[in-house]
């Protein structure tokens, strides 16, 4: 089982703590992009819609008759080629969402997370808080452990000063540990983790 240092808000390592058998699972890609294409599709709308011929208004009536008149035939302005037409093959309203069973969502998100564990992309902190919420107090959390990319902040339970404090840091987003899921995991380069949203999570795998 992975061994993992323990540090607290200011960069200082203050222990270590042993991770459960969660955190030590093969990378399983293929897993880890079905999950990932989930969250996508289901976050898409498929609400665009476009009137074809049959829907557009008006044009009932042939606009000229069929000889005679030197122009083209025509049987109703509500063709493709008129202006105001239907649309051919107009887009219409569907449903884009998939379909994961639990487990794989589980197996996929301990995978993405063993994977950030393995990269040593992944930071245990002893307790995630601020005192007033302010940016510059985020600031310094991040300029103490050098961050450069994105990361991700997970919290035991949402904390008011702590969200309040990073939502104006555009490299830091936050997210508390029930709503955690392996597209959050993957889009960020850094895992950031209270111990008690850690403890929670073991506790709850071994019930």
């Amino acid at each position: 089982m992975p061994n993992v240092k323990v540090f607290n808000m200011k960069g200082q390592e203050v222990g270590s703590m042993e991770l459960s058998e969660i955190f030590d699972i093969e990378y399983n890609e293929p897993l880890i992009h079905q999950a990932v294409v989930t969250r996508l599709a289901n976050e898409r709308q498929g609400t665009k819609s476009t009137l074809t011929r049959s829907e557009v208004r008006g044009g009932g009536k042939k606009p000229w008759r069929q000889k005679g008149t030197g122009s083209a035939r025509q049987g109703s302005t509500r063709a493709p080629q008129w202006i105001k037409g239907g649309v051919v093959f107009a887009p219409k309203s569907r449903d884009f969402s998939k379909k994961m069973n639990k487990f794989a969502k589980k197996v996929a998100l301990f995978s993405a997370l063993s994977k950030k564990v393995a990269d040593e992309q992944f930071y245990v902190i002893d307790n995630i808080a601020v005192e007033n919420g302010k940016t510059k107090e985020m600031v310094a959390f991040l300029d103490a452990f050098k961050f450069e990319k994105t990361v991700l902040m997970v919290l035991h339970e949402n904390d008011a000063l702590v969200i309040r404090a990073a939502r104006n840091v555009p490299t830091l987003s936050t997210i508390s540990m029930d709503l955690l899921s392996t597209y959050e995991v993957v889009k960020n380069a850094v895992i950031v983790v209270d111990k008690k949203a850690i403890d929670s999570l073991q506790e709850a795998c071994e019930e």
